[in-house]
Parts: C-alpha cells; structure tokens; sequence
C-alpha cells in the first residue's frame, strides 16, 4: 500500500477484529482517513498502544505496548524516555516509544492491531526530553448505575467551574462508557495540574454528592460519576481524540459538542462507530481543533 511518501506491506486484511465483523481492512481504512484530523493530537506526544493481535474477544489476547516492537520501520520517529519511577536515567531503565507523526505511521501501527492509542498530557522538547504539560484532562468514569447521560451532567458542572477560573473546555467521549473533559494549559510545574483538577474534582463532590466522586475506591462509585483527576499524573496516558476502543464494535472517542452534551439523554445518542466519526469529521471538521489556541496559564486554587 502507498500511505503519503512511504509504501508498506500489509497483511491479513479481511482478519475480522471487532465480533461485530469490521476487519482489519477496515480499521486501516479508517485510519487513513481520519489522520488529518487525528495527527495533531499525537504530534510529539510519545504513543503507548494497546494491540489486539486476535481480535476483540472474550479469551482474545490484548496487551499494552510502550516500547516500540521488533520490526518496526526505520523512518519510524522514537524517543527514549526514563519509564516510571526511573531517577538513574540509564537506558536498561527507559523506554523506547513511537512517534506517530504521519499518516504512513498510523497505518503501520493499525496494521499491527494496534487499535487503541493513548497519549500523555505534554509533548516531547526537541532534544527528546518531557515538555510541561500542556493539558488539563478530566476522566468521567460512569459508576454502577449510572451511565455517559450522568456523565454529560457532571461535565456541565465541571465545565461552569473551568470557566470561572478562565480556562475553556472541551469535550468528547471515550469510546467506552464515559466522557473526558480538555482545557489547553501552560505551566511550569509538572505536578500542579492534578492538584488542581484534584480541588476541582473535590469541590464539585461536596456540592453534589449524591452523584459525584473525586474518590478512586470502587465502593464509592455506586450510583456515581468518578472524576479521575489522576491522569493529569505525567507518568500516565489517556485514550486519544478520534482513537478506535477495543470493544464489540468500533466505537470511538469522540470530541463533542457542548450542545450535544447538554442534550444527551441516552447512551445511544453519544455512541459513534467508525463510520459515524468519518461523517462528522466530514461535516463539523475538527471540534477539538480550537483546543490548542485556547491556552491558559494553570490557575492556582
């Protein structure tokens, strides 16, 4: 296959993936068109991926995947980064991540059934090292009970208490049961981010607690939203905009609207396949685009 400048040997696509029947063919293709939109929120951000080499499944094997496999194509942009907890900077304790910078990268990562791609909150400086943050990332997790339509409330909350401190946010779903709020930072402390999010995420538990937690315990979840501050933690990754979940279907995560999250009653109104993301990516564009020119210095609180 011809993917911009680079030709690529792929294989097995008619390999169904998903039990609903899409194939590998098929997350290929997505991906070849969804790459003008989903590129910018990977560039110089390191990818951790989730593969799912058999297909989505009961009994199927799926494996997170940091370092860049064997085999991986010599154009392929990398970074060695010290892995979690690393204070001595040797290289038996970094890790060797891909870039996914151009469209010929997001094919040959889907042709190894990566189909899920998580990225951090910062990017990488030019001589490789971690750049401050440069997002502020809020993760709706929908509790027993509950579901993305509690979810969309909760972000409507959260999203009144962002504004009052100047920043802007923006929404989109995870793919899965739940829904991720951004706001475009700038900040010199790597650790101040999930301290505030942490306040944020506190406060709103007081305000309303019969259906928020800022509490990670599972047995404080029950007919709750969890707000998970922690992914704001630098050693931590979040699934990306536009990125496929290794689920029965393809669904997607998603960047909404605020109209369509204040009007969102039903699972099913914010639930989008593949193909679904590739029309509104065709009729709205990027929703996610204005992110990056909305920056804002980190409040203190």
């Amino acid at each position: 296959m011809q993917a911009g400048n680079r030709r690529l040997t792929l294989s097995n696509l008619d390999k169904q993936l998903y039990p609903s029947g899409f194939t590998k063919g098929e997350v290929i293709n997505y991906y070849s068109h969804v790459a003008e939109v989903l590129l910018p929120h990977l560039a110089s951000r390191p990818v951790t991926f989730i593969r799912f080499p058999d297909g989505v499944g009961e009994g199927k094997q799926q494996f997170f995947e940091k370092n860049v496999p064997n085999g991986a194509p010599d154009w392929l942009p990398t970074v060695a980064l010290p892995s979690t907890g690393s204070r001595s900077g040797r290289s038996e304790d970094s890790i060797t991540y891909a870039l996914l910078e151009e469209l010929p990268a997001l094919v040959w990562a889907a042709n190894m059934a990566a189909l899920e791609l998580h990225v951090p909150q910062w990017q990488i400086d030019p001589v490789g090292g971690r750049r401050p943050p440069d997002r502020l990332v809020f993760d709706l997790d929908p509790g027993p009970g509950t579901s993305i339509v509690d979810c969309c409330r909760v972000a409507e909350g959260l999203r009144v208490l962002l504004d009052a401190d100047g920043l802007t946010a923006f929404a989109k779903t995870s793919g899965s049961k739940g829904m991720q709020l951004y706001a475009a930072i700038s900040t010199t402390d790597p650790t101040a981010p999930s301290a505030y999010a942490k306040k944020l995420a506190q406060q709103l538990a007081r305000e309303t607690p019969d259906t928020v937690t800022a509490v990670m315990a599972k047995n404080q979840r029950n007919g709750r939203v969890f707000i998970d501050w922690s992914q704001n933690n630098p050693a931590k990754t979040t699934i990306a905009p536009y990125s496929l979940r290794g689920r029965d279907h393809p669904t997607v995560s998603t960047p909404i609207t605020w109209a369509e999250v204040e009007n969102c009653s039903h699972v099913t109104h914010l639930t989008f396949t593949a193909d679904d993301v590739l029309d509104r990516v065709q009729q709205h564009g990027d929703l996610l685009g204005p992110l990056g020119d909305s920056e804002t210095p980190l409040p203190e609180r």
